[in-house]
């Protein structure tokens, strides 16, 4: 089931690669921080498809209309996150506030245990903030829903756990490995370019230079607007799970 949902998403965040450019024409200006809430906006709309639809459906992606609306809906999508946050960070201030009253191996040796239940925290808030978007997009967009944490703790132990932080900890890979692969094949075709130049007698620099502009125009464009989709359809579908 969790490799379905993953050919799924990855065949569905390729459906249109012009909704990639508009994501990646918006995050080009995600510095002025408001675009930001866009492209959260979105990615939520994305999850609000998938679970109100089923895996290996014929599932659109979702337009862009209404962009108050998905404004808004970025807004809240990040104030849950950051609630979820909380957490993890309160448990490694604390231990890091203790450690620091502390000398020696007694501080280094609180620290490492601060910092493993400081990730285990946060594997566990990253998990509970995305069903948490989940149940509030199944919910009809209600906010309070994305703080019902009961209801969130039923759904997750329905699908169970393991299943749930299996999958989650698989997105986080496939996303670092695609972007990885994408960026290092592109570099590597410009660094024989740039090699070839060389030994022929042409200064390679600008050929670099260039490899690198391109490299991160295709990381903003497509890459990146591709893996933000897969994430969110994966992860909505993966609520759907339980029901």
């Amino acid at each position: 089931m969790i490799l379905d949902i993953y050919k799924d998403s990855l065949e569905y965040s390729a459906k249109d690669w012009k909704t990639l450019v508009i994501l990646g024409v918006i995050c080009l200006f995600s510095f002025l921080l408001l675009p930001v809430f866009l492209i959260t906006g979105y990615n939520y709309r994305v999850i609000n498809t998938a679970v109100h639809g089923i895996i290996n459906g014929r599932d659109p992606l979702p337009d862009f209309n209404d962009v108050i609306d998905m404004f808004v809906d970025g807004v809240k999508v990040v104030i849950v996150q950051i609630v979820y946050l909380i957490v993890p960070f309160l448990i490694f201030l604390i231990f890091a506030i203790i450690a620091g009253q502390l000398t020696g191996v007694a501080s280094s040796a609180l620290m490492i245990i601060g910092g493993l239940i400081t990730f285990v925290a946060l594997v566990v808030a990253c998990l509970m903030s995305q069903m948490a978007l989940c149940h509030m997009a199944y919910n009809d967009g209600a906010f309070t829903k994305a703080f019902a944490i009961s209801e969130i703790k039923e759904v997750i132990d329905e699908i169970g756990w393991f299943e749930c932080i299996i999958t989650y900890l698989g997105l986080i890979i496939i996303t670092i490995v695609l972007s990885v692969v994408v960026t290092g094949i592109i570099g590597l075709i410009f660094a024989a370019f740039g090699i070839s130049g060389a030994v022929l007698g042409a200064d390679p620099s600008g050929i670099f230079v260039l490899g690198a502009f391109i490299n991160s125009m295709i990381a903003m464009f497509i890459v990146g607007p591709y893996l933000s989709i897969f994430n969110a359809r994966s992860i909505g579908l993966l609520y759907t799970m339980q029901i």
